[in-house]
Parts: structure tokens; sequence; C-alpha cells
């Protein structure tokens, strides 16, 4: 059965091509929209039909949400799937599609707006039973500062009511630093999100990133597909994840479940959405609502036997949510970002080389190609490398197996990294939190162990241009982490 006819897919790179091949399998036509940089993308050759909306920078093709309205409506298209990123979070947008009679493969204005105000979500979370980080639930300004923090108890934390992507927040561990935090975390959060509004919370030590993947349909039914362990992060921005939690006992997962499930009614949710957890000690706390597919949702998929962007076509037709079956095994997921393992600064040049991994449990979500420039213009992720194994430590070996066999030439990447996380021993205990980057940086044995893959990580940084590590904000050298050394001594391997 044809659910739609032709769906625009407002988006590009890997998570494009992801829908628009999902769309196909579902006898429905693709219309990809492209910038001045993505003229020779794999959206653009993989779609049924493409159209140019505009130059490279964001704002002027993949933000201009009239332009690509203007194309919906121009190809005929009954629906419009945002993927992640630019306009899938966008309330206006939402209701523009709503107004023109497109399906937004999505959540309804109302829902994107009370989750995008992390003020506001808190509330709303309040109001359906999910615990919450102890804060302050409004807006502070400087008189309320000093006192809420003294009430909750140092280390606190400075979060943008309208955040995300990790800007807006500053950690702040005595009195003395407050105010300085406080005004920073508001300047980052007005350049960013046009909204200085910011609130405070208690600072969890030592947490875990836990996530609930959701759907919804327009029927008032809600299932949950499991969670995801995020915890693998630098800068607040993911790098590894997996499915499931180690961390987590049944009990546990029924309820941090049931919470999330909880969220979306109380919010009116429709589509697929991820309620995000902060898990420490025994519980668990509401971070946000991600309303929108997640980047990391192919680990979910392994472990279901689902398609995810399937059932949002579903839902956004009409019809109901399908109650998931039970988890198998362990997936893991690792980000592939052009961007300098020693310094997290993005990586631009030609992919000139390209070797992909293959065998059983491994998938491959990339639009990347050989000869494909990279821009300055899009984020630096590359695509997504995901395994799925019957058990944790086979998934893990599976991984770094995989990860090995991956070939990258022309940029740098952040493959070393994940190599080195992989490999580590806290991540193979399972026993680790989101600070396990900083570990392994710090602990001169993994620095040691890390320098042993050399040989294996060196096809991927091989005949590449090392750059040099950029001073910090503060005007000083940042510390070399382990894996910029590796990268650094892989100047001089060449590729076979």
């Amino acid at each position: 059965m044809t659910l739609f006819r032709r769906i625009l897919v407002a988006n590009r790179g890997e998570i494009a091509l992801r829908v628009i091949r999902t769309a196909h399998e579902m006898g429905i036509e693709t219309v990809a929209v492209y910038s001045d940089a993505d003229r020779t993308a794999l959206h653009v050759r993989k779609a049924t039909c493409a159209e140019h909306i505009g130059g490279s920078q964001p704002a002027q093709s993949y933000l201009d949400a009239k332009r690509v309205l203007e194309v919906a409506k121009k190809t005929g298209c009954d629906a419009l799937h945002p993927g992640y990123g630019f306009l899938s979070e966008n309330a206006k947008f939402s209701e523009a599609c709503e107004a023109a009679g497109i399906t937004f493969l999505g959540p309804g204005p109302a829902a994107i707006r009370a989750m995008g105000d992390k003020v506001a979500a808190r509330n709303i979370a309040l109001k359906a039973g999910v615990p919450l980080v102890p804060g302050l639930q409004e807006d502070i300004d400087e008189k309320g500062l000093v006192a809420g923090a003294k009430k909750l108890g140092y280390p606190v934390m400075l979060k943008a009511a309208s955040g995300g992507g990790g800007k807006g927040i500053r950690i702040v561990n005595e009195e003395r630093g407050l105010l300085e935090a406080f005004n920073m975390a508001r300047a980052e959060a007005k350049g960013a999100f046009g909204d200085e509004r910011v609130y405070l919370e208690k600072f969890v030590t030592e947490p875990r990133h836990v996530e609930i993947q959701v759907m919804a349909d327009k029927h008032g039914n809600v299932v949950h597909y499991g969670e995801r362990e995020c915890s693998v992060q630098r800068r607040h921005q993911k790098l590894v994840e997996e499915s499931p939690c180690s961390a987590l006992t049944e009990e546990l997962r029924q309820k941090m479940g049931e919470s999330a499930c909880s969220l979306a009614r109380q919010v009116g949710y429709v589509g697929a959405g991820t309620v995000e957890f902060l898990y420490s000690q025994g519980e668990f706390y509401f971070l946000e609502m991600n309303t929108r597919l997640q980047v990391e949702h192919p680990i979910t998929e392994e472990c279901y036997g689902v398609d995810l962007v399937r059932e949002m076509i579903r839902v956004g037709a009409g019809l109901e949510a399908r109650q998931p079956g039970p988890p198998r095994g362990h997936a893991i997921e690792v980000r592939i970002n052009a961007e300098d393992p020693a310094t997290y600064f993005p990586s631009l040049g030609k992919i000139e080389r390209l070797g992909l991994p293959g065998g059983p449990g491994v998938r491959l979500d990339a639009a990347m190609y050989r000869g494909q420039e990279v821009t300055p213009y899009y984020d630096s992720m590359l695509g997504k490398l995901i395994v799925h194994a019957a058990d944790r430590d086979q998934a893990i070996a599976r991984c770094v197996r995989a990860l090995r066999e991956l070939r990258v030439v022309g940029v740098l990447t952040s493959l070393p990294v994940a190599l080195a996380t992989l490999q580590s021993e806290e991540f193979c205990s399972g026993h680790y939190d989101t600070g396990i980057l900083e570990r392994i940086n710090r602990n001169s044995e993994e620095r040691r162990d890390v320098a042993m893959l050399a040989g294996a990580v060196a096809r991927f940084l091989a005949a590449e241009k090392v750059g040099v590590v950029a001073p910090s904000s503060d005007g000083a050298a940042p510390a070399t982490p382990a894996w910029a050394t590796l990268g650094r001594q892989e100047r001089l391997w060449r590729t076979r």
C-alpha cells in the first residue's frame, strides 16, 4: 500500500540518503534538495528527482524554509521528511507545512515549541511524573543566581533554555566563577539561539547519558524501543553509542521507558522522538526531548529489527504505532567525523581514497565517496559505522575490526579516537560515564596502548598533513590527546 505519493527530503548527506532508500522501498517517490556545494552529492543522485535551492551557506539553502516549501509545492509532494538538524525542530516550518497541506513527518508545532524550550520542557516533565535533576524551574537572572546556586549546592550547571548541541552550557564548581560563567552562557545562548535565557540545575557527577526511543501516532498511542547509551562524548557531542546500556537493570529499563512514554503523551507527541536522561547511582533524571529522528537511531533498528523511518512514514499517514517485539543482541555506532583527532577542528579537503568495511553484522550509513570535497559549510559528520552482534563483547570486537578495515584518505577523521575508546579497559568493562574520553587521555598507560594502534589505523590518516594544535580560548596550548600523538606518528606511514 502506498501511503504517500511523493516525499520531499529536506536535508542532505547520509540522513537524506537514508530516508530516500526507505521511501523507495515503500514505493514512494522522493524529491531531493541541494545547495551549490552539494551539486554532486549522493542524495541528489539517488532521489527520484532533485531541485537546487540556493547557495552553499545553510541559511541560503537548507535553512531557507520558504524556498524548501516552495519546492515541495512545485514538485507535488504530499509529505516532507526533515531528517535531523536544519529545519527538523523548527515549529514555524512544521506549522507552514501543515498550512500548505503537506504532512510534516514529525511532531506538530506545539510539541516542538514545548520541548524546544528547556524550562517549559522541565515543567511538562514534572506534570508527567518524570524524575528531574534538582534545579530552578524558571529562567534566572543575576539576582536569583547566587541564592539559587547556594540552595542547590555546588557543583551546578547553567544551561540555555533554548539550547542544544552542547551550546550555552557551563559547569560551575564554586561561587567565585558563577557570575562570569552566567554571562558567558547567556552570551553563547543568544549567539546560537537568539535567546539569552538560562536556567540552573544541580550538576550530576559521573553521569551516564541514556536515552529512550519513542514512537507516537495520531491516535494517542505511544510505544518505545528501549534505550541507547550515549556517554562517549567530547564537548557534549556524542561519538560512540551502544544499545542496550550495560548499567541498567530490567526494572530501571522499564521505569525509564514508561517515563519517556508518559512525557510524550503529556505533550501530545506524534512521530519519532527521543527522551534523554542522565543516569547516576541507580537514579535517572530527565535531560531533554529531541523532537526528531536521532543520529544514533540505527542501533535501535538493529536491536529491534525495525526501520524507524518506515514507522515515521506510517504514523504520519495516520496508521497506528506498532508495538515492538523483544530486543536482540547488542549494537554499537561510531560517528565518522572529518576532523583533526588532536583538536577536533574540522578537516577539509578531498576524499582521495575510500575503503569500506564489510562482513556479517556491519552497516555503514554514509554519503561519502571517492573524490568528494569536504567543505566548511556543514556538520563534519561523514557517516556512521554500525555493527550488530549476539552480545556486547562480540559487538566491540566486530566494531574494532570494521574500523580497521575502513579507510578514509584525504581528510583527517575521528576514527583514531573511536578505536582508542573501544579498546580501552574502561569501555570494555561497561563501567564508564561521560568523562571517559578525558580519562583515556590522562592515563599514561592508555597513551601507550593507543600508540600501539598506529599500524592498525595508519590507513586512515596516511599521506595526510596533520594540522597544528590551535591555542585554546585563553591563549594556552591545549593538552595533546593520546590519539593526537598517534595521528602525528602516522605521517610516516603510507597506504599500500
